[in-house]
């Protein structure tokens, strides 16, 4: 272990939440080790504003829970203690042991399956120990407020300095462990602007199929942190380099090209560099957009192609489409419903954009997703270069931000144009028995 003592680290207690501070310093007067650990460390070396402040301490997570009024106990494959305060929740963990050194397999505490994944682990350990079970080196460095000095033990500082991702341990065994190990590589080396070392970066292509055994609501939480984190675009060059984009989207990779230069490639380049810039612009972007965009190609696709042969029309069409795209995907990510209709909304809206007469220019702006489906037309319109896509764009753009006798002078100016034509689906006449 090297320790660093105050006065040669840049962490500062003024920079943690005070609610962290609070759970640490009532875990050490009662008795127990404490340490802030993990990201919040990390990124307070790096001079950023830690999103949270993860607490790993030797009290058990009972023992914690009885210290704490406003904590509850969570997560079975890895138990933890949530101490809660208003909207910031401070995690608590136990410092982790080595599961092939327990005396006895319990499988109420360790569990590993054939393949090398950690089913359940709850064997509770020493803080070297526990230094040696977390992924990567960047984020096993442990601050205390005991003597506000810095542990590290596996060269964590070093690797930080020298920004570079490396994972502890052999990296073939402890991704079988835990194949979302290889998301989080890409993830932080894409955030954190790192390289990940050769050793760790070696195993990762021929392994990216292990992650077809992680739970597909595990993979839904885990695409929200590599796409909707305000660097999107970088961790999608990433993922594609190391094969991982396949196991979460087959539905788009299965479209990609040698040189990516095909109009859906380009519009989902073109959507992560959006959003990005939105994000680090603080402005919301929901993870229906998200999908929507992504999934656009594909679904017009698969639209044309059911109305080429089954003969409905292309309405009809359309509305089965949306159903077969969102199904397959959520096979490989569960994207909730409560998403997956928003998604619906934002594709419904695209065809109903070119109606602007009358009232129905005002009606559509009430539209919940207007604004996302107005976000969407607006990346069409500039990926595609359509002069009449580009036109529809910039009205509504403009529409949007037009006073109420502005609005009314465009669509009187409107209303010398014929409403697009809408082909309504034929009504299918029952047979009659016998018939």
């Amino acid at each position: 272990m090297t320790t660093i003592p105050r006065e040669q680290h840049s962490i500062s207690r003024k920079d943690i939440s005070e609610n962290a501070l609070k759970v640490l310093y009532r875990l050490n007067k009662s008795g127990y080790e404490s340490y802030l650990v993990g990201g919040g460390v990390r990124d307070l070396l790096l001079g950023k504003k830690p999103k949270d402040f993860d607490i790993t301490t030797n009290a058990t997570p009972e023992q914690v829970r009885k210290l704490f009024r406003n904590c509850r106990l969570v997560g079975r494959r890895f138990r933890l203690a949530h101490v809660m305060f208003g909207p910031e929740i401070i995690e608590v963990a136990t410092f982790r042991g080595h599961h092939e050194q327990t005396p006895e397999y319990d499988k109420n505490s360790s569990q590993q399956a054939q393949n090398g994944m950690l089913l359940r682990d709850n064997i509770f350990g020493s803080i070297e120990e526990d230094a040696q079970r977390r992924d990567f080196t960047i984020n096993s460095l442990y601050y205390g407020v005991a003597d506000f000095t810095l542990r590290d033990y596996v060269n964590g500082l070093r690797d930080l300095q020298q920004r570079v991702i490396r994972l502890i341990g052999d990296p073939e065994t402890r991704y079988r462990e835990d194949p979302v190990r290889m998301l989080r590589a890409v993830r932080f080396a894409a955030k954190l602007g790192m390289t990940i070392s050769d050793e760790t970066a070696e195993p990762i292509p021929r392994l990216a199929s292990l992650l077809h055994e992680i739970p597909p609501a595990r993979l839904f939480e885990e695409s929200l942190k590599l796409l909707l984190a305000g660097y999107g675009y970088p961790t999608y060059l990433k993922l594609c380099e190391y094969q991982l984009f396949q196991p979460l989207f087959p539905l788009i990779a299965r479209h990609f090209t040698p040189n990516h230069a095909t109009l859906m490639e380009r519009t989902l380049v073109q959507a992560l560099k959006n959003i990005d810039h939105l994000l680090q612009n603080s402005m919301g972007v929901t993870p229906a957009f998200l999908f929507a965009a992504m999934l656009w190609h594909p679904l017009l696709e698969h639209a044309q192609k059911l109305a080429q042969e089954s003969g409905l029309g292309y309405y009809d069409a359309f509305a089965l489409a949306m159903n077969d795209v969102l199904d397959e995907q959520c096979r490989s990510l569960a994207i909730p419903k409560r998403i997956t209709a928003l998604v619906r909304d934002i594709w419904q809206l695209q065809l109903r954009l070119t109606r602007r007469q009358d009232k129905r220019a005002h009606k559509l702006m009430d539209r919940p997703q207007f604004h996302a489906a107005y976000n969407l037309l607006a990346l069409r319109a500039e990926v595609e270069s359509n002069q009449e896509m580009l036109h529809l764009s910039e009205w509504w753009g403009e529409f949007q931000r037009a006073t109420p006798a502005r609005q009314k002078a465009m669509l009187n100016t409107l209303g010398d144009e014929p409403a697009p034509r809408r082909v309504r689906p034929r009504r299918r006449v029952p047979r009659k028995k016998g018939a």
